[in-house]
């Protein structure tokens, strides 16, 4: 017996080692067809780390973030090789999309101040890959209605995208507390306090009120606002770690990463290390697991009310997960669920994957539901779009005209639209002449051949600005002002409700292990986004 349980050890350390040969010669091939890494792929800025950031106050950091875009501009922009020189390289000092030489560098942390005294505070977190850019015009808005504005820089971005290959998503939560304390500072001690998230930031903003819930060190939120949450990612993200193994040879050193692309937005990375995958997947993991030990203990009574904004397609993040993982598990106690419905009402309507015309009525639960429920969705008619709301605890719904349409031409809204109006600088579809960043992203139309531009055709294509805008701020100052986004209503109202969603660990079936060498080996195609969220 012993003998027949020593030999099947064997066999299986041996499979083993031949799966992770395989699959680290699979991934080799991979990476030869990516471009060769640049300065700004190999140098990495020493970053203040979560131990350090905890002992850290604003002045400090802020001290600390000027001495890193130093090391950047030493390291970086005055080392360029001469084929790193080209016109649209953020990194190039007289290049027109060089962040360094605009009125405001939106790379960096601000703090937008009030007239008079804040009547509250709003800590603002941008996404994965991004910056603070992204949370500008919400933190004006924030500003405009007497509250004080905190939009730190979150560790590793903001300078170059090596530097997320040296950080953990507990440095970045960190962080999100560092920028707490520098709110609280700024209001007195009763002062509303609200976290608004995008996308990763989002996850930081939830993951903080969880904590808030059982430390009572840290001073609670009253209100969350998140849009596009990664509360949820692809479960093939769970072994991003494996994509890099291959990179712990220097000849490999492309492995490190998912996406290598030129550098030609000043405000947020093009390129993408497989590090930032992993985290992504660790921080979810660790949200979804605390979420549903809270929801168990009913301890989630004392999260604060949640207004979401989500576009039902989403290519980064999970809708689904947002509904399963975090609304699901939520008390009646007035939170929103904001979803914005695809475009049907497009001249090309009849290309829409089935999927994406019928993701709607499969994500939500049946009615009643715990929270509120809007819909932003195009009229019965066809004449405009419609706001469709349910109330917690309800079952009818009621229906209101907006005076906002979709424009032409665009079929959804996407991950990375929400927090941008039409008249952004730089992502706008319709820029505001008076700001300019020296390219227009959202205004790009291109048409010719493939192959031929330095970023794929599905990146440049994606909406990056939000028809919706004006309607999104518009809730949120419902906020602002201490209304209430969803009805409270008792648990005894909401029967044969099953808030609980399963905790077991999904198996893999063969086509999931076949998509995932897939994943490590994507089939070049310029027509294949490679650019992360």
């Amino acid at each position: 017996m012993r003998a027949k349980i020593i030999k099947a050890a064997k066999l299986a350390i041996a499979l083993l080692a031949l799966a992770t040969i395989i699959l680290f010669a699979i991934r080799v091939y991979a990476i030869q067809g990516k471009p060769p890494l640049q300065r700004w792929h190999t140098f990495i800025p020493h970053e203040l780390h979560a131990t350090e950031l905890d002992g850290a106050d604003w002045s400090g950091y802020l001290a600390e973030e000027a001495r890193i875009f130093q090391d950047v501009r030493a390291e970086v922009t005055q080392k360029l090789d001469r084929d790193e020189r080209a016109p649209f390289n953020r990194y190039l000092e007289n290049s027109p999309i060089y962040p360094a030489h605009f009125p405001q560098d939106f790379n960096r942390s601000y703090v937008l101040a009030p007239a008079g005294n804040p009547i509250g505070a709003a800590v603002l977190l941008h996404g994965l890959t991004d910056s603070p850019y992204s949370q500008r015009h919400l933190a004006r808005a924030y500003r405009d209605h007497g509250f004080v504005a905190v939009a730190i820089r979150l560790p590793g971005h903001g300078t170059v995208p090596a530097a997320l290959t040296d950080v953990e998503w507990e440095d970045w939560l960190a962080a999100t507390r560092l920028a707490v304390r520098e709110a609280r500072r700024h209001i007195a001690t009763g002062a509303p306090l609200h976290l608004v998230g995008f996308s990763n930031g989002g996850a930081l903003a939830l993951k903080y009120a969880l904590d808030a819930i059982i430390d009572p060190k840290l001073a609670r939120p009253d209100r969350l606002v998140l849009i596009s949450p990664m509360i949820g990612v692809t479960r093939f993200a769970r072994f991003a770690g494996l994509a890099s193994l291959p990179a712990v040879f220097p000849a490999f050193a492309k492995a490190a990463w998912l996406a290598v692309v030129p550098e030609f937005n000043p405000f947020k990375y093009n390129s993408f290390p497989v590090n930032g995958a992993r985290q992504s997947y660790r921080l979810t993991h660790d949200i979804q697991a605390e979420t549903a030990q809270l929801g168990r203990t009913g301890q989630l009574v004392h999260l604060p009310p949640i207004i979401t904004f989500q576009s039902v397609m989403d290519f980064t993040v999970s809708t689904s997960a947002i509904i399963s993982a975090l609304y699901a598990h939520l008390p009646p106690n007035g939170s929103e669920l904001i979803l914005f419905d695809v475009n049907r009402a497009v001249k090309f309507g009849p290309l829409l994957r089935r999927s994406a015309d019928i993701a709607l009525t499969q994500l939500l639960p049946a009615t009643p539901r715990s929270y509120r429920t809007t819909i932003i969705t195009n009229a019965d008619d066809g004449d405009g779009e419609v706001e469709r709301t349910t109330e917690a605890g309800e079952m009818t719904e009621r229906t209101r005209a907006l005076d906002v349409t979709y424009p032409p031409g665009i079929y959804s809204l996407s991950h990375v639209a929400l927090p941008f109006p039409m008249s952004d600088g730089l992502y706008g579809l319709t820029p505001d002449p008076a700001e300019h960043f020296g390219i227009n992203l959202g205004t790009l139309t291109p048409r010719g051949e493939r192959n031929v531009l330095i970023a794929s055709l599905d990146a440049l294509l994606r909406v990056s600005s939000n028809p919706f805008f004006p309607y999104m701020v518009g809730r949120i100052e419902e906020t602002m002002n201490g209304r209430p986004t969803g009805g409270g209503i008792t648990a005894a109202q909401l029967p044969g409700e099953n808030r609980g969603t399963s905790d077991a660990v999904p198996s893999w079936s063969l086509s999931d292990v076949i998509q995932f060498i897939q994943e490590l080996a994507p089939i070049p195609s310029d027509d294949s986004s490679t650019v992360p969220p």
